[in-house]
């Protein structure tokens, strides 16, 4: 009995601090969507909102069916949630291994999402802070290049642009001076058209992806790290509920074996 109640109470303790999580994650999401205007991007991959409502709406589902399960012993939703999060672990892992075999083609798609949300900044405060932090932080402007905000409305170099950011870059793309007390976040003022050689000193001029390609290469232990423990995590929490599921099964046969013992002294009484 120690042993299952162990297992009983670890499962949901971990099932209940991850559901409380995912509860944070949707209550942001439907903030940062509430607070947005109507008529902004609708899309899952450019929607900072819309993926934090995806991603905390399935964790609290599978958290949901294991916590409960766990806590009242119910086998069914122990089996769907074992059943759910199994599914998860074997898709995880075939997108580690379909990633590593097929990295060209997962560099070109991830360098198509850039692109595409480098065409819709503006149209989302969310999605425009994120491509500010990440330029911001790798100290980089664009995908492959600082020209590729081009493709953007806003700073597009056509004649017929009215935009006062026409031809220019984004405020993140700026290089901070030394002992600088104001930033110029006009820095990048009509940057796309001059040289790059003379621009190199107001804006950076990489792109954003190979930096990024770059960080994972150099904190390589990091991110394995982070992506072992994860899939531990989720090992333990399949170990724990097939555990809880056997226990369970266990303690029924118990119970028909008692109740057909009974019934069969029953029986033999009733007989004489």
């Amino acid at each position: 009995m120690k042993t299952y109640k162990a297992i009983k109470y670890t499962l949901f303790v971990c099932c209940y601090i991850f559901w409380v999580a995912s509860g944070v994650l949707i209550s942001v999401g439907i903030y940062a969507k509430v607070a947005k205007e109507n008529d902004v991007v609708d899309t899952l991959t450019t929607d900072p909102a819309l993926l934090l409502l995806a991603v905390g709406s399935l964790m609290f589902l599978i958290t949901f069916l294991g916590c409960f399960g766990a806590l009242r012993d119910g086998s069914v939703l122990l089996k769907m949630f074992l059943g759910i999060l199994l599914v998860v672990f074997l898709l995880q892992i075939t997108a580690a291994v379909l990633g590593f075999l097929f990295s060209d083609m997962v560099l070109a798609r991830t360098e198509l999402l850039m692109k595409k949300a480098i065409a819709l900044y503006r149209e989302d405060m969310d999605l425009e802070n994120v491509i500010d932090f990440v330029q911001k932080k790798f100290l980089c402007c664009g995908v492959d290049y600082y020209t590729d905000w081009s493709q953007n409305a806003y700073f597009n170099c056509s004649d017929n642009n009215p935009s006062l950011e026409a031809c220019g870059v984004p405020f993140s793309c700026c290089v901070r001076q030394l002992h600088e007390t104001v930033f110029n976040s006009m820095c990048g003022y009509e940057s796309q058209r001059k040289e790059e050689s003379s621009i190199r000193k107001h804006i950076h001029t990489h792109g954003c992806l190979a930096k990024i390609v770059l960080w994972g290469e150099q904190n390589l232990s990091l991110v394995g790290g982070i992506s072992i423990s994860s899939l531990c995590l989720e090992i333990c929490m399949i170990s724990l509920a097939a555990a809880q599921i056997g226990q369970i099964q266990k303690v029924q046969d118990k119970r028909k074996q008692v109740e057909s013992r009974t019934a069969l002294r029953s029986e033999g009484d009733s007989s004489f």
